[in-house]
Formats: structure tokens, C-alpha cells, sequence
């Protein structure tokens, strides 16, 4: 059986850098940066313990295809995304653990 992923991005608190990521458990690898589980990680290092943005896919790979256009893309057209689902830039992980 495959599993689908998770696009997101976690930001810092002033919103001075951003951060995209993949993964299969969002609720988990979200906690992970926000415990710094990965001690000198990029996330660890500028203090991205807030998720902004996050959007599951069915299949991996349009996950993986979806990361790497984020990636690929510049700030404008991140914080644009960010914006299109979370205009206040608030912190979801909570909505997360409700869900």
C-alpha cells in the first residue's frame, strides 16, 4: 500500500526565513521541529518552529514533485502560498491535533 506526503513550511518567529519540507506524518515531524529533535539542523539553527502552510497528496511522488516547485520558487511566491491558506501566518499545528 503507498502512502501519500505531505508538503509544508515552518517559519521562525519574526517570519525571517522559511523552511519547506516533506514528509508522511505531518502531526510528528512538525513536534520533531518544534523539540529540535535534529540538533544543528537547519530548522534547529534559525528557530523555524512554527508551521505556516501544509498540503497532503495522495501519492509521494506528486508530494516530492510539489516540494521540489516550492523549493524551486523564490520569498514572493512562497509567502503567496502561504497566504492563499493562512493570511494571518498563525501557527497550525494545533488545528492539526484536532483534526
Amino acid at each position: 500500500m503507498e502512502r501519500g506526503g505531505c508538503v509544508y513550511i515552518m517559519t521562525n518567529k519574526r517570519q525571517s526565513v522559511l523552511y519547506t519540507g516533506i514528509t508522511s506524518d505531518i502531526v510528528a515531524r512538525t513536534r520533531d521541529h518544534k523539540n529540535r529533535v535534529h540538533p544543528g539542523s537547519f530548522t534547529d539553527r534559525y528557530n523555524c518552529d512554527r508551521l505556516v502552510y501544509h498540503c497532503f497528496y495522495p501519492h509521494i511522488e506528486e508530494a516530492i514533485t510539489a516540494e521540489k516547485a516550492i523549493k524551486g520558487g523564490n520569498r514572493k511566491s512562497k509567502e503567496a502560498l502561504i497566504n492563499s491558506m493562512n493570511p494571518q501566518w498563525k501557527d497550525l499545528y494545533d488545528e492539526l491535533l484536532v483534526q
